[in-house]
């Protein structure tokens, strides 16, 4: 019905020139209207959905708010952007080559000398920066200069979580979405073509998943300090199993409805059908389980990190931070900050997937 519906409005397009029209009537279908006033009517997910994006936004500039470079430099009546390029310290009157250390007495000294002025971020340090200009013992307690404190060698606890923050959602929804994509295909064509195909790949499956997980990805990980993308990877090797089933299930109930047969009838290949007559009644159970999926990635990784499995040292992640926290139990601040924020984010997560589960729930109606 999905499908057929999508048809009828892109058939009342009259040319074109109205793909922008079409595009605004696919989104304001009756179907489409339904499941965003059923959203809309769970404020729990609603509003969690908006305090997330906003979160994730605000994170993407994290250089711009929490940075040991200034955002712009007047000097000699010239603008200057640290944040975004490397200026040699003789740009501004020095001697050495290498780059302009901002922070230097000497450095800012050259610029105020010249009438020229710095913009410093909200918070002047970024995740790597070690305070070197306190005299408080490490880990300092929260303050005016570090409002959450310093970890254990000196690094600003609130710059570390802003770009914590963000390093998990973007690898959660990295992994969350190649994982998908995975896990669909592969349960689209055993559910589509099922017989020894399905056998087959439901066997692996079901070896695949009955894994240790979580001591095979300990084990790979320990033999070599894998960067991002690598991490991203093995964790992807043992997260696309997640939707096989559902999808598979899917397809198995609907690669023989009438309208699937009418199109083998009329010569459609096996892949377009997949695609255009039976992936989207798939989707709809899928789109319910991915706010889920993402927030079992994060945790993962937090896990990994926290154990010291996962990112190599030095990447500002929330699990390294807890450890910090386990390992410091005299400076309260650390393990606290990383708890509450993931503790946070990951509840938000839950409270939007619920609410899209209500979206697509055909039983359900705004009141």
């Amino acid at each position: 019905m999905e499908e057929a519906a999508d048809k009828t409005l892109d058939s009342m397009s009259g040319n074109a020139s109205a793909s922008g029209e079409r595009f605004l009537r696919f989104q304001l279908s009756p179907l489409n209207r339904r499941r965003w006033a059923n959203f809309r009517a769970n404020k729990r997910g609603y509003w969690s959905l908006w305090i997330v994006g906003i979160m994730l936004f605000v994170s993407l500039f994290a250089e711009l708010i929490a940075n040991d470079k200034p955002i712009l430099v007047e000097y000699r009546d010239q603008l200057y952007m640290p944040v975004l390029s490397v200026y040699p310290e003789t740009e501004f009157g020095g001697v050495l080559e290498t780059e302009a250390d901002f922070r230097d007495p000497v450095v800012r000294q050259l610029i105020s000398a010249a009438d020229g002025w710095m913009l410093w971020p909200l918070i002047p340090f970024s995740f790597d920066t070690i305070d070197r200009d306190t005299d408080e013992a490490v880990p300092e307690a929260p303050s005016g200069r570090h409002w959450l404190g310093t970890d254990d060698v000196g690094r600003d606890v609130v710059a570390r979580l802003i770009y914590g923050f963000r390093l998990s959602m973007l690898f959660g929804l990295g992994l969350t979405i190649l994982a998908s994509i995975i896990g669909v295909a592969v349960g689209a064509v055993q559910g589509y073509f099922g017989g020894l195909t399905d056998l087959l790949g439901q066997r692996f499956v079901e070896i695949w998943t009955g894994l240790p997980t979580l001591f095979v990805i300990i084990i790979l990980t320990s033999m070599f300090q894998p960067g991002a993308m690598a991490l991203l990877l093995i964790l992807l090797a043992f997260s696309w199993t997640t939707l096989v089933s559902l999808v598979r299930a899917e397809f198995l109930r609907t690669r023989n409805f009438e309208y699937v047969t009418a199109a083998r009838a009329l010569g459609e290949g096996d892949f377009v059908i997949m695609g255009r007559y039976v992936l989207p009644n798939a989707m709809v159970a899928t789109l319910t389980y991915l706010p889920f999926i993402l927030s079992g990635s994060i945790t993962t990784l937090t896990a990994l990190d926290f154990l010291g499995f996962g990112l190599p040292a030095g990447y500002p992640s929330l699990g390294e931070l807890l450890a910090q926290g386990k390992a410091n139990l005299q400076a309260p601040w650390l393990g606290l900050a990383g708890f509450f924020t993931l503790a946070t984010l990951l509840t938000l997560l839950v409270f939007v997937g619920e609410g899209v589960r209500d979206a697509f729930d055909p039983r359900r109606s705004v009141q």
